[in-house]
């Protein structure tokens, strides 16, 4: 049975399984920008069917751990972003661009040479596969259109606002497509905001707002400080947080664990429900029931019950299984532990 108060869910992504991926080349590099096929162990011939499968393990683990509101758990994608962004046209076939990651560092990434348009649905199917093979609720994850600009090289738009406002309308054929296909919830990932808050003050709640026009459903945008198996010290306050209060979405998904963040912040969207992390991924310790009961508890010092849903800090693809099994447990468990004291109060 789902819960209505403190319902539990996930960011996105559920570690894939050794059989479909090399999970060493997928932790010794940064999440790509560009398709980076060469993770799969699976020949192209059997990997959609090997997707499936590995979609399903995914599925019955978030269902055994009681997850309400569970994802596909992204097994299909070699990053969060790039099998959305490199499907769109005008993303150049031939030539790879150059760009910076969320550290100022180089990057390599999609050359935009065209009009950015998306040429058919992306990950319709994926979400079809996930509402047919459970009865929970559903989410499925798309990077944002803020994201996407930053993880570009634009060689086609006057500027960067430009070529955010047509990723915006690409994501929103998307997002529209995916609620008429049973998507419960969908969630823009949008972590370069917090890398880049002067230009997102420019236009990203502009981009979100457009991304997410005429849509209907529940929306969510998650912002992070990045992986916590590439970062292991987060203890910076978010620096573009309070602006998302104006975007379009329904709710914000915070990471908080692992940051150890001011809860504090809270109070700075308080038109949007907020989807807090209480999961720290950047080890594989699993939290007992009662840390994360801790963490809620905290949390609604400062927002109700009915505005708060419980998550893991970011996606969890670079756990073992185990862990991320037993994390996801835990976290229904601690819920569960509030929940009770609220309706026995």
């Amino acid at each position: 049975m789902s819960a209505s108060l403190l319902p539990t869910t996930v960011v996105g992504s559920y570690p894939q399984p050794d059989w479909l991926v090399d999970r060493a080349k997928l932790k010794e590099r940064p999440p790509a920008r560009v398709r980076n096929t060469d993770l799969w162990r699976v020949p192209e011939p059997f990997l959609e069917e090997a997707q499936d499968d590995a979609t399903l393990v995914a599925i019955r683990a978030m269902e055994q751990a009681g997850v309400d509101i569970i994802s596909d758990g992204e097994m299909r994608r070699e990053s969060y972003s790039n099998r959305f962004a490199n499907a769109l046209g005008g993303i150049d076939r031939e030539k790879l661009g150059k760009g910076l990651n969320r550290r100022g560092g180089p990057d390599i990434v999609p050359l935009v040479s065209g009009p950015i348009r998306r040429l058919e649905p992306v990950e319709v199917r994926d979400l079809t596969f996930l509402r047919a093979n459970t009865d929970r609720r559903i989410k499925i994850t798309l990077p944002g259109p803020f994201t996407m600009t930053r993880q570009a090289e634009n060689a086609a738009y006057p500027d960067d606002e430009s070529l955010a406002m047509a990723f915006a309308e690409a994501v929103n054929l998307e997002v529209k497509d995916l609620f008429a296909a049973g998507a419960d919830v969908v969630q823009l990932d949008e972590p370069y905001m917090d890398s880049f808050p002067d230009e997102a003050r420019k236009y990203a709640v502009k981009a979100i707002n457009r991304a997410l026009e005429g849509v209907g459903g529940t929306t969510v945008v998650h912002v992070c400080f990045g992986y916590g198996h590439y970062l292991k010290k987060k203890n910076k306050p978010y620096s573009f947080l309070a602006e998302l209060n104006d975007c379009a979405a329904d709710q914000v998904s915070l990471e908080a664990a692992q940051p150890q963040l001011d809860l504090s912040v809270l109070r700075d969207l308080p038109s949007k429900t907020i989807m807090l992390g209480v999961l720290n991924l950047g080890d594989e310790t699993v939290e007992t029931p009662e840390i994360v009961a801790q963490r809620i508890r905290a949390a609604l010092e400062i927002v109700p019950p009915e505005r708060l849903v419980v998550a893991p800090d970011c996606g969890m693809k670079y756990l073992s299984r185990a862990a991320a099994f037993g994390k996801l447990k835990a976290m229904v468990a601690g819920a569960r532990i509030v929940r009770a004291e609220i309706h026995s109060a």
